[in-house]
């Protein structure tokens, strides 16, 4: 018999659904009942397409003792960390805190009163490697919570006190600087790996916000120095098995230095942000793989990820079945040769091998290995091999595909509509922009409420309960932002304009100018999440720095450019010691230390041709987070079209910084050289 989650809209949750484990979702009623019945809460934290939270599902709440000794002792709460970000947060700290890792599925165990007291994440279902069962686990859990209450009780409560006194250096009130920003950019130098790209050891995560940054500052200051680091991590990524070389986008991360075995799993977030970056990257290098990269990630996104109502779905799973009934990770991207034989014959399964990495002895698992583009393109046939991408990719298709999350999350698609509106006005692809705006108008009808209040997720159409946090209206403000720029369609401006009032009036520390993941008037849990740090996705705190100063360039709202500014003493604080996990509150700050630019376009209509070359070379331009105005003169979609004429009858284009303005030009040449300086 299905549980209580089936009548939820998570994927993740649907998949616990006939569990014989009597699974709640974070709900007062979860609690009231651990109250009622004296026992402890179960709670199990986890994300559709995590590999090990299934393989845990599989072991341990598919067991029917398992699942007979949690319904008898312990109320046990499901919950989905894309639904309830602030949930994961709180209690993530707490295990990061007492066990000095986390990850998921994350396991804590709570007091009726939502207490944590023992933590953990993945547990197998016999001891394994120094770890304990999970029933061992459960068997001590219940001891300790039957025998000794009072210290556990003790426990949680101390556990809770230490979390409330702990305090983020908010870098008061000063923005960073140009020398703030040098220091970050040395910081990251350090970091880097010259000889595969990207930062750090294995595991090695693509770093779509250190990207940006990189790519802004050289924008900013020319140096060649952070742009050759985006370019070369860029490449490796682009040749590496993280990127999906028949189908377009990116798996989550590579277990490996080189970028060669991924952990499969497709998320929207990332192949978002990577969409921009490979754009961003066309845009100052003029690069061709860059722009093929650009164009298959987004190609991919809608594709693979576009859902029937026009959202974007939150994720693609690693694990697939392997044609035996078995679901094993990665089963849906690798190759073996035979497998290239029997689809190509021997002789272009020959040329294929030697173009994509495939061995004998394989790259992943089983003798298989994960397509690559080792070699530079140019010493094979062009044609043949897009050939051969085409019959792999057909046959592809024809194996069991990973499950998708079909979960639409505000803020993701934020993201996706900033990308598919960019990359589409850069590469000319109208689809692409439609992409973006069919998105967009899901999230307006779906999501927002009558006072522009955000949903955090729907799913087939249905919206669901919980309620937006601070990376949804940063994120989809960025989102309608971009739109408006792309579009000349100023209603985004003003969607944008509603989600950031919610940010100033319930989100923003009214005396500090701190920012809070969740709303004043949320949910109270055990602590208020409060993160400024970029992770996966640009923090809320980053994201909202981002959306304000850019709403405050098209604006001149003085109350928005404060409340950016503040946010940014986080930046200086951080950049300089930890800039890889600050990147996009590097990106943003280099946009305010650039102005952030402001160009007005004006034509006599917004499908003039000359008035649409002007508006394209400012698109093209590469000035950090420079915000784009177009329309027709005296237009009031846009207050930077306010007074800015056509000059002699021509369509014109006004760069401004603080709405202070250089002359006019009606010539895309002279533009695009203001652009650059």
């Amino acid at each position: 018999m299905p549980n209580r989650l089936a009548h939820e809209t998570s994927p993740y949750l649907l998949q616990h659904a006939d569990n014989p484990v009597d699974w709640w979702p974070w709900s007062q009623e979860a609690f009231d009942e651990a109250r009622r019945t004296n026992r402890p809460v179960l709670l199990s934290v986890g994300y559709s397409s995590c590999h090990w939270c299934h393989v845990m599902a599989h072991e341990s709440f598919e067991d029917q003792a398992t699942a007979a000794y949690l319904n008898e002792h312990f109320v046990s709460v499901k919950v989905d960390r894309e639904e309830r970000p602030d949930v994961d947060a709180v209690y993530m700290e707490a295990v990061q805190a007492a066990t000095g890792q986390g990850g998921w599925p994350m396991t804590v165990f709570l007091t009726p009163d939502a207490e944590p007291f023992y933590f953990g994440t993945y547990f197998p279902p016999a001891p394994r490697h120094g770890m304990p069962s999970f029933r061992q686990v459960l068997q001590g859990v219940r001891q300790a919570w039957e025998t000794r209450r009072e210290e556990v009780t003790d426990v949680a409560g101390k556990i809770v006190r230490d979390l409330s006194q702990r305090e983020i250096d908010f870098g008061g009130t000063r923005t960073p600087g140009p020398e703030e920003q040098g220091q970050a950019l040395l910081g990251l130098t350090r970091e880097y790996d010259p000889q595969r790209g990207g930062f750090g050891g294995a595991p090695k995560f693509p770093p779509s916000m250190v990207l940006e940054f990189l790519l802004r500052h050289h924008a900013r200051t020319g140096s060649e120095g952070a742009l050759q680091m985006a370019q070369d991590t860029c490449e490796r990524m682009a040749r590496g098995g993280i990127y999906d070389q028949l189908g377009g986008g990116f798996a989550r991360y590579s277990v490996d230095r080189d970028w060669v075995v991924p952990h499969f799993e497709k998320m929207l977030y990332d192949n978002a942000l990577l969409c921009r970056v490979y754009t961003h990257l066309w845009r100052a290098t003029g690069s061709e793989l860059a722009r093929r990269i650009a164009l298959e990630t987004a190609d991919f996104m809608v594709r693979e990820l576009r859902t029937e109502q026009g959202g974007f779905a939150s994720a693609l799973d690693a694990d697939s079945d392997d044609g035996t009934g078995r679901h094993v990770e990665g089963a849906y991207y690798v190759w073996t040769p035979r497998q290239l034989r029997d689809v190509l014959g021997p002789e272009d399964a020959d040329l294929a091998a030697s173009y994509f990495g495939v061995t004998e002895e394989g790259t992943f698992e089983q003798g298989a290995s994960v397509l690559q583009l080792p070699q530079q393109e140019g010493v094979f046939d062009a044609e043949r091999i897009d050939a051969i991408r085409r019959r792999l990719f057909a046959a592809r298709a024809e194996r069991p595909a990973p499950g998708r999350d079909d979960k639409v999350v505000a803020a993701w698609n934020g993201l996706a509509i900033a990308a598919l509106a960019e990359t589409g006005a850069c590469f000319d692809r109208p689809d692409l922009v439609e992409a973006a705006l069919g998105a967009a108008d899901l999230l307006v009808r779906l999501h927002m409420d009558e006072h522009a209040g955000l949903a955090r997720t729907s799913k087939d159409g249905r919206v669901g309960a919980n309620a937006g946090v601070l990376e949804d209206y940063a994120d989809v403000a960025e989102g309608f932002l971009a739109l408006a720029a792309v579009t000349g369609e100023g209603v985004w401006l003003d969607f944008a304009g509603l989600l950031l009032g919610h940010v100033l009036t319930r989100f923003t520390d009214p005396e500090s100018g701190a920012l809070y993941d969740t709303a004043a008037d949320a949910e109270r849990l055990i602590r208020r999440p409060q993160d400024p740090t970029d992770n996966a996705t640009p923090s809320g705190w980053t994201a909202a720095a981002g959306a304000l100063l850019s709403y405050a360039a098209h604006t001149g709202s003085e109350a928005h450019r404060t409340a950016a500014e503040k946010a940014l003493g986080v930046v200086r604080a951080l950049g300089p010691r930890v800039p890889r996990f600050i990147g996009w509150g590097l990106a943003v700050a280099e946009a305010l230390l650039d102005g952030p630019r402001e160009i007005a376009v004006v034509g006599p209509s917004l499908d003039d041709a000359a008035a649409r070359t002007l508006h394209r070379t400012a698109l093209l331009g590469a000035a950090p987070g420079a915000v784009i105005a177009y329309g027709t003169p005296g237009s009031d979609e846009f207050p930077l079209l306010a007074d800015r004429p056509l000059v002699g009858g021509a369509p014109a284009a006004y760069v401004c910084r603080g709405f202070t303005c250089d002359a006019p030009t009606t010539d895309p040449e002279r533009l695009r050289a203001a652009l650059g300086e």
